[in-house]
């Protein structure tokens, strides 16, 4: 049994459409032809649009690489984290402080008091140094980092100054080939420390070298690096919008603390004073006048004699900045590459130019037969669109391919979509301006005049 066959209606378009559309096609024809007519010279001017479309990629592809990089070593520190310095002995921390912190501050939910020394560390018969990160048991938590292998250490072992370490993924890795080293001993300074743990890896660079470190408990640190206190305290935010509160309030707090805060009393020198994060209890005297200076991007800087003291930084504003200023980068190199495209567009009105000279019979032949204007400039402007797009299409496969190629030797590179759409846009638009000129000479030569020709 055959089924009856369904009978479509066929689409009638308007009779000026159809011309419109025959003379669109007639012209696209002819300007194919044009083009396959002189090989030689087309591949020559669409090698020069390929070139600068592959510079553009390239070098973006570079630049968006290494915009790629920065931001992953700054995230590889951990989200909504206020990192408090103090770049001076007199005004560093009491490891206390980071508790009463996060009760003062409301933003804040954790935080841990840092001391960053070096020790000598011996694994069997293997010596050497290593470089050591004392913090409490919430540092997982206040730089997201997971571990892969046993525990943290508690708030138990922070009390007790016990020896105990967790590893960084590089040093976990080296003792035992590869195998989990969890239960132990490493000797660190002369004593014996059990292993309890292993960080996840962060990678190369990334989290400030973490990979490469040994933790352990602060109070621990502290007998290793002979002080009582604590140069860092690292603190983490419930979202960004806190962190950057956060970074407000303690700025006020530590002006409050060295005396940098015309509404409080002068506080007595830092190094007899309690470092307590609160006002200062000394006896009220004449305010001291602000010497604060602008904050560097990111952070609060809290300055005394030109010097930044204290400096109080959220890292993600610190992100945004990278992110920013890289962005700047990326398309300045962009832009310079650029300049490749526009040698490119002025070879293709050459090109079109000595294309008008050579055929002005041809020109002048269409023109007795019945072409318009509109036919010969659609024509030659489809040339060199032509010329532009095949040299488009060559310069994205040789851009992709150099940032490739440069991502084998080492750089940090990313094939960035903006980056296509950029060299594309610029190749093309250079190709249409570029052929405006040659096709209105084209179409404005006379009939009678081209023939003569």
């Amino acid at each position: 049994m055959k089924l009856p066959r369904l009978k479509l209606p066929r689409l009638k378009l308007p009779r000026w459409v159809a011309s419109l559309w025959i003379r669109f096609r007639f012209s696209a024809e002819m300007a194919g032809r044009a083009i396959m007519a002189k090989p030689l010279r087309s591949l020559l001017t669409t090698l020069g649009v390929a070139i600068g479309v592959t510079s553009v990629i390239s070098l973006m592809g570079i630049g968006e690489g290494a915009r790629l990089a920065v931001v992953r070593q700054f995230t590889s520190l951990g989200s909504n984290v206020v990192v408090v310095r103090a770049h001076d002995p007199s005004v560093e921390f009491e490891p206390e402080e980071a508790h009463d912190l996060v009760e003062r501050v409301a933003g804040l939910k954790l935080a841990t008091p840092v001391v960053q020394t070096k020790a000598p560390v011996r694994w069997r018969r293997a010596r050497g140094t290593a470089e050591i990160l004392g913090v409490n048991e919430e540092f997982p938590q206040v730089r997201d980092h997971p571990l892969v292998a046993g525990h943290f250490f508690t708030r138990w072992h922070v009390e007790q100054r016990l020896p105990v370490a967790v590893l960084g993924f590089n040093v976990g890795s080296a003792l035992l080939a590869g195998r989990s080293p969890v239960g132990q001993t490493l000797t660190l300074q002369g004593s014996t420390y059990l292993i309890l743990g292993v960080l996840a890896p962060k990678g190369a660079g990334q989290g400030e070298g973490i990979d490469d470190k040994i933790l352990i408990p602060y109070t621990t640190a502290q007998g290793i690096a002979e002080k009582k206190t604590v140069e860092e305290i690292w603190a983490k935010a419930g979202s960004p919008a806190e962190a950057e509160l956060a970074v407000v309030q303690l700025g006020r707090i530590f002006r409050r603390k060295l005396g940098l805060d015309q509404a409080a009393p002068t506080p007595v020198p830092p190094a007899a004073q309690k470092a307590e994060a609160g006002p200062p209890g000394g006896v009220p005297g004449k305010p001291l006048p602000p010497t604060e200076k602008p904050a560097s991007p990111g952070g609060t800087g809290l300055p005394s004699g030109g010097e930044d003291l204290i400096t109080i930084t959220s890292l993600n504003q610190l992100v945004k900045e990278a992110d920013r200023a890289n962005r700047v980068m990326t398309l300045l190199l962009g832009a310079i590459a650029a300049v490749s495209l526009l040698v490119g567009g002025l070879g293709i009105m050459n090109i079109m130019l000595v294309a008008v000279t050579e055929r002005t019979g041809e020109i002048g032949v269409r023109r007795a037969l019945g072409a318009k204007r509109g036919d010969l400039l659609a024509q030659f402007l489809l040339e060199a669109l032509y010329l532009s797009g095949i040299g488009s299409i060559a310069g994205i496969a040789a851009g992709v391919w150099g940032v490739r190629a440069f991502a084998r030797y080492g750089f940090e590179t990313a094939v960035s979509l903006q980056a296509v759409e950029i060299a594309t846009g610029i190749a093309l638009g250079a190709g249409l301006l570029f052929g405006v000129y040659p096709a209105i000479s084209a179409s404005s030569v006379p009939p009678m005049e081209a023939l003569r020709r």
